[in-house]
């Protein structure tokens, strides 16, 4: 089940708001909600039910361990107990066959590579929980005592399968005391509506785009000109980004209908002016994570310049591992580590000399190269696309079928590229702010916060109705 699909929106949505707020308790609505997450989790496969119980049970009593224990080495021992535990569960189901292929390729064993199903959202779901313990050694949150409420913090159904990932000290005191309020109701309906459109009808129709201007199959790849090839990795590059965004902004909507306030994950990252803007604005969720966990941890800036790059490469190589158990997106991770050390190094001291967008060109192109290094698992179509970009691949410039395609679509991919900066956030504040001045009685700012998400809705609706099963990208991490 995905949220945008007929039953999640229809159905399952709806019922398990009805039922939540039929309950009269914070703890009867902290049930419902459990019980709403375990069957929205176990929809697509229950036997993967058992494996977020079993990681959630470690980690509440590696906690509760932390928590009574006074002895220094002894906390430690059991917080690097928990962390290995967990991290050897999300090791053997997504990286596994990664190892054995690359043990395979240097001594021809084993013959047979097993097949090991990924459990949805596990990437995200072990991060929320190592946070949870880790924080708890630190003393910055004490021990959940109820094994079924830590449940509730990993399992719900809002962000547990693709992000943003919520650290338990963000949502603890939500947990046990929050008050739902009739403005913040409308907010997420209406954050959850804009969500849903983005997803439907511009992620997945520019995903569309391409798919058919830079396709994943390498034989056709092979045969696209320069300029499909660059305007099928620009349509992914906006597709990636709405996608994402897509689910964070229908996370954090459906999070404050029930009282939750996750933290924002994107902040319209396409307008940076470095990659160290970038990754500020980009699934700011990840990047704080192995900022807090990781990079600080590890001496961050403060053991000198040299030690600073090494804590950079670590970091950087662990967020591509994570992203997926392919070169391609180790490649990716270490791209980025690049850049990011030559901004620390100089690029960033330099840019206070040029203008802002040159600046901003830069970061476009960095960011649209990299994109290619995360789309092709298949490193030969990734240097299959490098050469097509350029015509290396004897293809020419362009092709009559790639013009038809770019001129039917042309407005609706700048309708893509403007709704992925601040202009239409812009324009309707503009509009609340001029309704408020206009009107002693702002009835038409009314009216429009009323309409505007029923409006949404319906072109939802007739894009779930014509189109066929298209899951959110980062369902696959």
């Amino acid at each position: 089940m995905v949220f945008s699909s007929m039953i999640f929106v229809f159905f399952f949505l709806p019922i398990s708001l009805i039922v939540y707020f039929f309950c009269r308790t914070t703890k009867q609505k902290n049930i419902s909600l459990l019980v709403s997450s375990l069957i929205f989790y176990s929809w697509g496969g229950p036997k993967f039910l058992l494996i977020l119980l079993i990681m959630t049970a470690i980690c509440w009593a590696g906690g509760l361990l932390i928590d009574r224990e006074d002895e220094e080495k002894v906390r430690k021992l059991i917080l690097i107990a928990t962390i290995v535990l967990m991290l050897a569960i999300l090791g053997y189901f997504k990286y596994t066959g990664f190892f054995l292929e690359i043990l395979q390729g240097i001594t021809g064993f084993p013959e047979v590579i097993p097949t090991i199903v990924l459990p949805i959202g596990i990437s995200f779901y072990t991060f929320q929980l190592l946070s949870y313990v880790v924080d708890v050694y630190r003393e910055e949150v004490p021990a959940q005592p109820y094994y079924w409420k830590l449940l509730l913090y990993s399992s719900l159904f809002h962000q547990c399968i693709a992000g943003p990932i919520v650290r338990y000290q963000h949502v603890a005191e939500e947990i046990d005391h929050r008050r739902i309020k009739m403005t913040e109701m409308a907010e997420g309906i209406s954050r959850f509506m804009v969500g849903l459109a983005k997803k439907l009808i511009l992620a997945d129709g520019i995903g569309t785009l391409a798919d058919r201007l830079a396709p994943m199959d390498l034989a056709t790849l092979e045969s696209t000109p320069a300029l499909g090839v660059w305007m099928g990795i620009l349509c992914y590059m906006f597709q990636i980004y709405l996608d994402f965004a897509a689910y964070s902004d229908m996370a954090i909507g459906m999070g404050k209908m029930v009282g939750f306030h996750y933290h924002e994950n994107f902040n319209y990252p396409y307008v940076a002016n470095s990659v160290t803007d970038f990754w500020r604005r980009w699934h700011i969720s990840l990047s704080t994570f192995f900022r807090d966990y990781v990079y600080i941890p590890l001496g961050g800036n403060r053991k000198g310049k040299a030690r600073q790059y090494l804590n950079l490469f670590i970091v950087w190589f662990l967020t591509g591992m994570w992203h997926g158990a392919s070169w391609n997106y180790i490649f990716w991770g270490l791209y980025f580590f690049c850049f990011l050390v030559l901004e620390k190094a100089f690029l960033l001291d330099k840019f206070k000399h040029i203008p802002r967008v040159i600046q901003h060109i830069y970061l476009l192109i960095v960011v649209f190269f990299g994109w290619i290094l995360f789309r092709f698992t298949d490193l030969s179509a990734v240097g299959t696309a490098f050469r097509g970009l350029f015509g290396l691949n004897g293809n020419g410039f362009s092709s009559m079928q790639v013009m038809i395609v770019l001129r039917s679509n042309i407005f609706f991919i700048i309708a893509v590229i403007l709704g992925s900066t601040p202009l239409p956030k812009m324009a309707a504040e503009k509009f609340a702010l001029f309704c408020r001045r206009r009107f002693a009685i702002p009835h038409l700012l009314y009216i429009a916060q009323l309409i505007f998400p029923i409006f949404l809705l319906i072109l939802s609706t007739m894009a779930m109705a014509g189109s066929s099963y298209h899951p959110f990208l980062y369902f696959q991490f």
